[in-house]
């Protein structure tokens, strides 16, 4: 989860203290104080990055001021991704330890939909006008196969490729670059390899240890560039089947095990990191170590007045280029999206108070503060539209315009256990220990247990 640099947080934010508790404090339950709100959120690992903490203190004064002898208590949980969606789902077992609010990636939603463990929220949104404010695509991805709603979109993101001017300087690459092809971005990365020693010349996320990073930011962004564009390459919702044994996948994966086997990549041990993103936002890119990162809108975040990692001039020192397709194929270009959501546990004591706590980070000034300061991409109609929003950052306006060719994960219940599985294929290859058809005809194996076999060939 991401922040940003040269959109500087209010001072009545950077100055609020957090009052939140350890995870640990939701064993009283949520419902044993009806006065009370508890809202769970993820935490960065990074103890330097506080966008959420603040934010969410803002949100605490707003709300206790506007209910009176109401309270808000924030519950976060500072882990990896992979680690912070089962602590939740632990968490939303039982109404001891359920909160009322809960902060959902869109990729886990109609898991936990599925298991019971959310409620539906449209006899609220059927009352709240401000719901007709968000875009149809953002309302979608937290509805649940049933046609109920689950969730309320807090923004969403989009994905390219970030570069180091300088060591493309050295290296003797344009400033201004734009790769057309897959190949014109290995290329790239090998011109740094030779000529700008002691730089990791690109990073991909990769394996199991980086979680749906890897899948999203690296294998679904080279996937999703393969083939004519039209079809979704990993799931087929006219038959919905998964889709298993395309040359797409295959190709994707070959991608991987080039940046790795010739070393373009960190060294494998770091790439196999769990806290690979917070080395790459925190210490690679902003120390000058890394030459290109595929990477998401949020990056700027990390870099904060406050943060730990104060890079002001980033904007002057980084460049960025959309992803290409595989052999520069209509569009050109391609971008993955998705998002986080706030979501009311089924278990909750408090839904309603919740609801309320979440029409207060939805108003449009609080929307808007949040995008900036989380350097998302803007889900309310009445925000986007705001020139004050395209203009707060360095940026945006190119996030933005990939939204025009983005994609969505097919986040359906199994997607869960098919982004392992897609780990599984790509750490494999980075380590060396599986070829491509291995990796590949594992993730086949997989695939079908996964889905109960609901598979297709391609």
């Amino acid at each position: 989860m991401p922040v940003r640099p040269t959109a500087a947080l209010p001072a009545l934010l950077l100055t609020t203290t957090l009052a939140a508790t350890s995870l640990t404090a939701c064993g009283t339950g949520s419902g044993s104080s009806p006065d009370t709100v508890k809202v769970s959120f993820k935490q960065s690992t990074d103890n330097s990055i506080k966008v959420m903490d603040v934010y969410l203190a803002d949100i605490k004064k707003q709300f206790e001021k506007k209910y009176p002898g109401k309270k808000v208590e924030l519950v976060p949980v500072k882990a990896p991704d992979s680690e912070y969606y089962t602590k939740v789902q632990q968490m939303l077992r039982s109404p001891k330890t359920a909160p009322d609010l809960v902060y959902e990636d869109t990729f886990l939603i109609n898991s936990d939909i599925t298991s019971g463990y959310l409620k539906p929220l449209d006899p609220y949104l059927a009352k709240w006008a401000d719901w007709d404010q968000f875009i149809d695509t953002a309302k979608t991805a937290a509805k649940a196969e049933d046609g109920k709603t689950y969730g309320v979109p807090d923004g969403t993101d989009t994905r390219g490729l970030w570069f180091d001017k300088g060591i493309f300087k050295k290296a003797g690459l344009p400033a201004n670059w734009q790769p057309k092809t897959w190949d014109d971005v290995l290329a790239a990365a090998r011109t740094i390899k030779q000529k700008v020693p002691g730089v990791a010349p690109i990073n991909v996320y990769t394996g199991k240890p980086a979680g749906e990073a890897a899948t999203m930011q690296t294998f679904e962004m080279l996937l999703y560039g393969t083939g004519d564009g039209t079809t979704d390459p990993l799931y087929d919702k006219s038959t919905k089947k998964w889709i298993a044994g395309s040359q797409g996948f295959e190709d994707a994966l070959k991608f991987v095990e080039t940046v790795y086997k010739e070393k373009l990549g960190p060294d494998v041990s770091q790439a196999l990191d769990p806290n690979i993103q917070t080395i790459v936002a925190g210490d690679l890119l902003p120390k000058g170590k890394l030459g290109i990162a595929l990477d998401g809108s949020w990056l700027p975040q990390a870099w904060l007045k406050g943060s730990g990692h104060e890079w002001p001039q980033w904007s002057s020192e980084l460049g960025l280029a959309s992803m290409p397709t595989q052999h520069g194929q209509a569009p050109g270009k391609v971008s993955m999206s998705g998002g986080w959501t706030w979501a009311i546990p089924s278990k909750a004591g408090n839904p309603d108070l919740a609801f309320d706590f979440i029409k207060t980070m939805q108003t449009k000034a609080n929307a808007e503060k949040w995008y900036i300061a989380n350097s998302g991409i803007a889900v309310r109609k009445d925000v986007a539209s705001d020139p004050s929003y395209a203009t707060a950052q360095p940026g945006i306006k190119f996030f933005t315009d990939l939204v025009a060719s983005t994609h969505y994960r097919p986040a359906y219940p199994a997607y869960p256990k098919v982004s392992t599985a897609i780990q599984e294929a790509m750490e494999g290859v980075t380590t060396g220990d599986l070829s491509v058809d291995k990796a590949a005809s594992g993730y086949d194996d997989e695939l079908k247990d996964a889905t109960d076999n609901q598979v297709e060939q391609k």
